[in-house]
């Protein structure tokens, strides 16, 4: 029997062409009775609408079936079984069969017999070892052609009940064995460019010792002709001969391959078109299988979009903000199943269409991202901890990332992140928040100094209203419109100072020694009625929240009042035209009261003079 399990007419030709086949053939294995064993008749009625059911899915929907079967529910789909203890008649296929197994080994018996006469007959130990390997496999062709005779006459396969030695299991043999296909495939497509290399090699070995060798044969020619009566004349001629023998060989070698490298070079193309010759052999070949698994890939994606919306149209927990844990899990769940069916899918399409370059290439692909990926795995742990919300980091709490603080609103394979006050946001890859942590977040905690249209003073002096804030910058515009850019980090480090809430100014007024005896009791009050006064005829008195006219120190040269004024958020933009107002009012009330307001570099000036003049 063939390889194909067809039956092989030769083996029934006697004599030595029947020895010379048997050589030839490889020894014959076992046969799967399953695929040429017809189906039983003694099936029950329902077993049978079940067969018929099954074989028409698998027609329809082969891809769909295998998935399922690799996920275990191919019970469902094979789960009848056949009756094979009740008698089946045996059809016509069966005994031609047999009988053709028994012609087979009729035919091998003899043969045997009659190697085992040449073996007796053998004049030499390397003929008898000969006959002894080919009597091998000739009593191998016999075993394998018993055991078929005696599954196809026992009607099911009965290979599993004889005494085998078990096979020791290789993972390095079985990994081979399935990237095999695929590594033909490369060594088929660089076949062109490894002959060539080939040849070069060996035409470079036999050109560097033509030389030697021709060398050799002038040497021992010129010791010829000088020891022509020589004893050992007769081995010298022997030498030389068998040299120039080689030499000849080895030129017609070079020859030979030299007019093969011709050829190759003359047959061969450019780069672009070699591999354009072998892409479009590859998609004739195999592009109707690459269409499927790519069709199988959509249907799976499609799939998994209508799951999820029919998830999140009938499961209310996929509506909600914060989702509970049950909720997360199932939608866990389903990406990975999404993603071995993904895989998987077109694997499925591949050894379906028994396409092994293909299935070899899925497999090596697969194994380079898993050797990729194998480090990854403790880091894809914690994003499946995160995705779940029992991680580091939590829906709903603070985190501190980028320079500024952020609230988790929402995790997900992109976690969203806001900021409250500054009213920005950003979405954040799920792996970027493994090496984070959050905490809760008290209502009293500040997110950030200040929000947009408030204006803000920084600690160099600077005035202005925030008219954008961002993740990288933050812009102002001054009174007048002249417009500043801080880099948000910048503009932290220069402690804003925001006058949006409420904002209080201080301004001192010095008043002369002489109004000693009134300034802790009767001059504050005036100046407090006075700056009152000013305040509400200058539409100022609604947004002013307290107003307060202290003794603040005796000075070197002035004793100093200070006028406390908290204003509302409103008044933020007027801050420096407040200030000098109260100004302003201070000077105002001094001179409706005749209060002396000192000049300490006047006295001063004025005490150097007169002391000037004392000496004069």
């Amino acid at each position: 029997m063939s390889r194909n399990g067809e039956l092989d007419p030769v083996r029934g030709i006697p004599g030595a062409d029947r020895k010379a086949q048997v050589r030839r053939d490889p020894p014959l294995r076992p046969i799967n009775l399953r695929c040429i064993r017809k189906p039983t008749r003694s099936v029950t009625l329902d077993n049978q609408m079940t067969i018929l059911q099954s074989q028409t899915f698998l027609r329809c929907f082969p891809v769909l079936v295998a998935l399922i079967f690799c996920l275990g529910t191919s019970g469902v789909v094979f789960g009848q079984t056949l009756d094979v203890t009740n008698e089946t008649p045996l059809d016509k296929d069966t005994l031609d069969t047999l009988e053709s197994f028994s012609k087979i080994r009729l035919s091998l018996l003899m043969d045997i017999k009659a190697l085992n006469e040449q073996i007796g007959n053998a004049q030499s130990e390397v003929e008898k070892e000969r006959l002894l390997k080919e009597m091998g496999r000739l009593r191998a062709d016999l075993r394998a052609a018993k055991q078929n005779f005696e599954n196809i006459a026992a009607g099911i396969d009965i290979s599993n009940l004889r005494t085998q030695e078990q096979q020791v299991f290789d993972l390095q043999k079985e990994i081979l064995a399935l990237l095999r296909p695929a590594l033909d495939e490369m060594k088929e497509m660089t076949s062109h460019v490894r002959q060539k290399s080939d040849l070069k090699e060996k035409i470079a070995y036999y050109e560097e010792r033509l030389p030697v060798l021709e060398q050799a044969i002038e040497n021992i020619s010129r010791i010829q002709e000088d020891s022509d009566n020589t004893p050992y004349a007769e081995s010298l001629n022997e030498t030389a001969a068998a040299w120039k023998k080689q030499y000849t060989f080895m030129q017609t070698d070079l020859q030979a391959l030299n007019l093969q490298l011709d050829k190759l070079l003359a047959s061969e193309v450019s780069i672009t078109e070699a591999s354009q010759s072998y892409l479009k052999t590859f998609f004739q070949k195999r592009g109707l299988f690459l269409t499927e698994a790519i069709l199988v890939v959509l249907g799976i994606i499609l799939l998994s979009r209508f799951s999820r919306s029919l998830m999140h149209r009938f499961m209310p927990g996929f509506r909600k903000k914060h989702r509970s844990f049950r909720i997360r899990l199932l939608e866990l769940a389903h990406r990975i199943v999404t993603t071995l069916l993904l895989i998987l899918g077109p694997m499925v399409v591949f050894y379906i269409a028994e396409d092994w370059v293909l299935f070899s290439l899925g497999i090596l692909l697969l194994l380079g991202i898993g050797w990729t990926l194998r480090q990854a795995l403790p880091r894809y742990w914690h994003q499946i901890q995160l995705f779940l919300n029992i991680g580091s980091v939590r829906e709903g709490e603070r985190i501190f990332m980028e320079g500024l603080p952020w609230m988790v609103e929402q995790i997900n394979v992109y976690c969203t992140l806001i900021n409250p006050t500054a009213g920005i946001s950003q979405r954040v890859p799920i792996d970027e928040m493994v090496d984070l942590k959050s905490r809760p977040c008290r209502p009293e905690e500040p997110w950030f100094p200040c929000k947009k249209d408030d204006w803000v003073i920084l600690s160099d002096g600077v005035r202005g209203k925030v008219t954008g804030i961002s993740h990288e910058l933050v812009s102002l515009v001054e009174r007048g419109g002249a417009q500043l850019t801080y880099q948000t980090s910048d503009f932290l480090a220069n402690s804003p100072r925001n006058l949006a809430t409420n904002f209080r100014i201080k301004e001192i007024l010095g008043i002369s020694y002489t109004l000693q005896e009134h300034s802790t009791q009767s001059i504050p009050g005036i100046l407090d009625r006075y700056i009152q006064q000013r305040l509400a005829q200058e539409g100022y008195s609604d947004d002013l929240l307290n107003l307060r006219v202290e003794f603040a120190q005796a000075n070197s040269s002035s004793l100093d009042l200070v006028v406390i004024a908290d204003f509302r958020g409103e008044l933020g933009p007027l801050y420096n035209r407040l200030r000098r107002a109260i100004q302003r009012w201070c000077v105002d009330a001094s001179t409706e009261n005749d209060w002396e307001i000192p000049f300490p570099q006047m006295t001063l000036h004025g005490s150097v003079a007169s002391a000037g003049q004392s000496e004069g």
